[in-house]
């Protein structure tokens, strides 16, 4: 008995130290995600500037290979987020999704190409390639755009849509939220229900005594001349409503 005891209380031991281990490298892991995504949105963000820098402060082919560059980099970045923050919600924007990580490869392709050119001392030849890169930048970037363009046009359509439709709703709704009738003056008398004898007299005396002169009497018993206790309202102190407060007990102080 006793070393069953020991053994069970080793096994949760152990498990206990697995789990925690395994917490432990999970924790790990997702800091060093976010150490990395921190670190590559600061290098694209140094580098975004500095060609942002170079586009505006050179001139001739320097200037045009970093604004080729900058303008490529915005286009796809740009593509990029549109889609995947449509594709969660739009399941047909997975196919334009997979067309644009097909673009990427070329646009990599074409960032790396214009990066080694702005390295390379002879100028002359980089201005014979501007030309046909320029046209491989607009090529690229005119697909990113396409493709950016019809996923915003289509999330407006869907919503657009979707408002009429919900307009419309609403509209039935406030017509049929006009059409009231008092269910009092609506219904009539139950068919097949006979009335009793002298109801319709006791009911005329009833509405005709004042208030507190009903058959009952003071002590709540019956009243002189034998009739039954009448039936009283429900006391207003007692009724309550969704919107009142509950009443504070009272404090003996």
């Amino acid at each position: 008995m006793e070393a069953a005891i020991i053994t069970i209380m080793a096994l949760l031991f152990l498990s206990f130290v697995v789990l925690g281990v395994y917490a432990t490298v999970k924790a790990a892991k997702a800091a060093k995600r976010g150490v990395d995504r921190t670190l590559d949105q600061a290098r694209r963000t140094v580098e975004d500037t500095t060609l942002r820098a170079k586009s505006f402060g050179q001139t001739g082919v320097a200037g045009e290979l970093a604004r080729l560059r900058l303008s490529l980099r915005t286009s796809m970045r740009a593509t990029q987020e549109a889609l995947q923050a449509g594709v969660g919600e739009d399941a047909s924007l997975k196919e334009s999704l997979d067309l644009f990580h097909r673009l990427s490869g070329h646009g990599l392709e074409l960032d790396e190409d214009l990066k080694r050119l702005e390295r390379e001392p002879d100028r002359a030849y980089v201005a014979r390639q501007l030309p046909e890169l320029t046209a491989r930048t607009q090529r690229i970037t005119g697909s990113a755009d396409a493709l950016r363009r019809a996923a915003r046009d289509r999330a407006l359509k869907f919503a657009e849509d979707d408002l009429s439709a919900l307009s419309d709703q609403i509209d039935v709704e406030a017509d049929a939220l006009r059409h009231w009738s008092d269910p009092e003056t609506t219904q009539g008398p139950v068919p097949g229900a006979a009335a009793a004898p002298g109801a319709d007299a006791r009911a005329g005396e009833e509405w005709a005594r004042p208030a507190g002169a009903s058959g009952q009497s003071a002590q709540g018993g019956p009243g002189a001349g034998g009739e039954p206790p009448a039936i009283t309202a429900p006391d207003p102190r007692r009724t309550t409503y969704p919107w009142e407060k509950s009443a504070r007990p009272e404090t003996t102080t």
